[in-house]
């Protein structure tokens, strides 16, 4: 018996409908998997693994509760309101995963808005204009394409659960079983709670912290209120320093885990060991300790200001308000006597630094500024040889000068190691060209960055190119009056620390005279320049203080 063969246009139309079957079925599957990780995306790198996955959001089983109640003619605003909603707490938790994995921690809605700014000048300084502004058109058609796919997958599922409602209510009702069932047996998945209620507690947090950070203006004001040195007399300050040339140098990244990490103690160890030797050797003496950051990872220039204001500088709102004031720096200190040349030799500025003149610096040596014709070395536009060659050759070795008082950052070490420079001949610097080969024989971002054991062995080697350039300058150039305080500006960023909480940075004393060092005799630092690990850890905000104090007129003297 024959079957009829059936019409085309019938075949089609049932092709067609299975098709569409298909489509609407992998839509459907697509919206619910993409809510899931909406919902349980965690905002720590660290907590980013599979099993963060398996769990259930007791947020999208209440959504779906509420949408199932909402009266018919409020069900699509209802919807649309909770799909833009998640898809701005994904923004959110995206923001926490890129400030964790530099910063350790989360980002703050109401006072970290300027530091996106600074990662665009990141971006413009390493990448170029066209980089940076690619970056940042890639960023917000993201941003739009995460709240669109999201809000519209939530409309999808919503009106499906609207068509199947008896189905979408036992099921709904069946989840929220599951999750208490969850609670009460306190059941976990790779350390983490199967039930969880990640994004109200992110939203408890973040409540939290916009109340501590609108308070925060206020606090800093009473804080800011109270300066010791305010008002002492120019020739009561720095008494003890007098005749000396005082060298403040900062070493980018120069952290606690520099020196104790497992994987680069035994390389830093050895250079501090040998540098100790070769500084005695040439009549130096050295004493450290340890200061505590206000920030890790990055942030230098809050850093610098804490260190030299002596307040807690720990976000851009209290870094504005300090160069708004009339706060005594330690650097604005030398300037007030009268007794010393100040300069500064910022070799990542090349814009305008008007807060320079905030800090009391006569002169600035900014990145343009420098004579360097060389290469850049990843965000480092100079390297640190080069920086300390041209301070030598424009103020520090000028005959017949008076004292000298310097702010020296050197940015070699800086995020991200790749390529790092090494050391050359002082006297065949140039104008930077030497390094020119030394960049080709470098190691990019690609071959650093494609292991966190490739990325601790390469900031490990930046630290030891700046401690020798520093250690070398002091050597070749210092002399009987020459007195350096160098110390770390922050750790590094968690891929190098292992996400260590420690915020402590070394510090270090080094002078010729004896008797410079022993009026810190009394602070518990160490001999040499590695602070023991039991060394006093003081916030980095008490140094000013101190330092005013120990080298201010002393008792009986």
């Amino acid at each position: 018996m024959s079957h009829p063969t059936p019409h085309p246009r019938l075949a089609w139309l049932r092709r067609h409908i299975r098709t569409g079957r298909g489509v609407a079925f992998g839509t459907t599957v697509l919206a619910v998997a993409l809510l899931l990780v909406a919902l349980v995306l965690p905002d720590q790198p660290d907590h980013l693994t599979p099993k963060a996955f398996v769990r259930l959001p007791a947020e999208g089983i209440l959504l779906a509760a509420l949408l199932l109640a909402l009266p018919a003619r409020m069900r699509r605003a209802g919807a649309v309101a909770g799909g833009v909603l998640i898809g701005l707490l994904v923004l959110l938790k995206c923001l926490d995963l890129g400030f964790y994995s530099v910063l350790y921690r989360p980002f703050d809605l109401v006072l970290d808005w300027g530091l996106l700014g600074s990662a665009a000048d990141y971006l413009r300084e390493t990448s170029g204009r066209t980089g940076e502004l690619a970056t940042i058109a890639g960023v917000v058609l993201l941003a739009v394409a995460v709240l669109g796919l999201i809000t519209g997958a939530t409309v999808r599922l919503t009106t499906l659960m609207v068509r199947h409602r008896a189905r979408s209510v036992r099921g709904t009702l069946a989840l929220g079983t599951a999750w208490v069932t969850c609670v009460v047996l306190g059941l976990h998945s790779a350390g983490q709670p199967v039930a969880a209620t990640l994004d109200a507690d992110l939203l408890g947090d973040r409540a939290h912290q916009v109340r501590a950070s609108l308070a925060d203006a206020r606090i800093f004001r009473r804080q800011a209120a109270v300066d010791a040195f305010a008002h002492t007399p120019a020739d009561r300050l720095l008494t003890g320093l007098r005749g000396k040339d005082v060298l403040f140098t900062f070493v980018e990244s120069y952290g606690r885990s520099a020196i104790e990490d497992p994987a680069m103690a035994p390389r830093i160890d050895a250079v501090l060991k040998e540098s100790t030797a070769s500084l005695k050797a040439a009549g130096f003496q050295a004493r450290s300790g340890w200061l505590r950051s206000p920030v890790t990872g990055g942030g230098s220039w809050l850093a610098h200001s804490t260190f030299l204001s002596g307040l807690w500088i720990s976000n851009q709102q209290r870094f504005r308000s300090l160069t708004s004031s009339d706060r005594t720096t330690l650097t604005g200190s030398f300037r007030r006597t009268g007794a010393w040349r100040s300069v500064g030799v910022v070799p990542g500025v090349l814009v305008a630094w008007p807060e320079g003149r905030f800090f009391g610096l006569d002169h600035i040596y900014d990145g343009h500024h420098l004579g360097y014709h060389g290469p850049d070395f990843g965000w480092s536009q100079v390297p640190d040889q080069f920086t300390l060659e041209t301070f030598r050759r424009e103020e520090f070795g000028k005959a017949g000068r008076g004292p000298l008082m310097a702010e020296i950052i050197l940015t070699s070490s800086h995020y991200p190691w790749a390529p790092v420079p090494r050391m050359t001949d002082w006297a065949k610097l140039g104008d930077g060209s030497v390094f020119q080969q030394i960049r080709r024989e470098g190691k990019s971002q690609e071959e650093v960055w494609k292991s966190p054991e490739s990325v601790r062995a390469e900031y490990r080697a930046s630290i030891e190119y700046s401690l020798h350039s520093l250690v070398g300058f002091l050597q070749r150039y210092g002399d009987r009056n020459t007195v350096l305080v160098f110390l770390g500006d922050h750790q590094p960023v968690p891929t190098v620390t292992a996400n260590s909480p420690r915020k402590d940075v070394p510090v270090t004393i080094v002078a010729h005279d004896p008797t410079v060092l022993d009026r810190i005799s009394g602070w518990g630092w160490t001999e040499g320049l590695k602070p023991a690990p039991d060394a006093p850890v003081w916030p980095m905000d008490a140094f000013r203080d101190r330092f005013l104090t120990a080298y201010g007129p002393q008792p009986g003297r």
